[in-house]
């Protein structure tokens, strides 16, 4: 086959995946609203199906395309996507609460949503991705925000469930909140040490690229301030003990600050990094 026929059917299992996300999406809302066990069932099994076929749906693009598929706004946010899905399955499997798929789901939704909208066209690299730094700092930045999308929809759990203590089908779907909030803080423990793991080989990177470690271009700028936000919030849980409330507060405010790192610099302020 030759690439246009790669990328061709790359399309087809896009479709196909977010189809199923929305499908899962859907299920776990009724899961939610109904308090039915089957939907649930149903909506965790379409989504680690979709996540085999977004996964069959990389490996395809990037045959198609002749290189890894982390170049671009497309490539990068269905990668993302990608990510959420793998790190709310790998959390789902060890914690095994069938409830936080309801709150996942339209984050990754939402995520691929954004990734249908922008341009899939194949285009040659630019000469400053043209580095074997490309695939370790970008696939550390998908590990780092799909580890703090699940710190983002944990949280929000954590804050709306006693809101919920009445009802014993969410007292039985959703874990205590001690048991919440150290799932939070895992998360966002396995996203901070990829994120400076990804701000690092950026740093070296840049230096080969364009001569300089850092050069204060908008999205390295919000990339400090998401790793200060998470920074603040892993020092103030080890040093001082804090928990509860206000860490899961922050953990969402710092999922805010890598949605707009990622669209909102790339949308609103351009710089060296528009491309991705």
């Amino acid at each position: 086959m030759n690439s246009d026929q790669f990328l061709n059917i790359e399309n087809v299992l896009f479709t196909i995946v977010m189809a199923g996300y929305l499908l899962s999406m859907i299920l776990y809302v009724l899961f939610f609203v109904l308090k039915k066990e089957k939907p649930g069932k149903w909506a965790g099994m379409i989504a680690a199906a979709s996540f085999v076929l977004h996964t069959a749906a990389l490996i395809v693009r990037g045959i198609g395309a002749g290189r890894l598929p982390l170049t671009n706004q497309y490539e990068f946010a269905t990668s993302f996507a990608w990510g959420i899905c793998a790190c709310y399955l790998v959390f789902l499997w060890k914690y095994r609460f069938r409830a936080l798929g309801a709150f996942v789901m339209p984050v990754i939704f939402l995520v691929i949503g954004y990734a249908a909208m922008q341009s899939r066209e194949v285009r040659e690299l630019m000469p400053a991705l043209r580095s074997n730094w490309l695939a370790i700092h970008v696939s550390s930045a998908i590990v780092s925000y799909g580890a703090f999308g699940v710190s983002f929809a944990v949280s929000l759990m954590f804050l709306i469930r006693r809101k919920m203590a009445g009802s014993s089908f969410w007292q039985e779907h959703i874990p205590e909140e001690k048991k919440l909030d150290l799932i939070s803080y895992r998360a966002v423990s396995l996203g901070f040490m990829f994120l400076t793991f990804v701000m690092v080989s950026g740093a070296i990177w840049a230096e080969h690229a364009w001569g300089s470690y850092w050069s204060w271009d908008p999205k390295e700028t919000w990339s400090l301030i998401t790793w200060i936000i998470y920074a603040i919030y892993l020092h103030l849980r080890i040093s001082k003990g804090w928990k509860g409330k206000s860490a899961a507060v922050f953990a969402v405010i710092g999922f805010v600050c890598v949605i707009f790192t990622y669209i909102g610099v790339n949308t609103l302020i351009p710089g060296i990094h528009s491309y991705a």
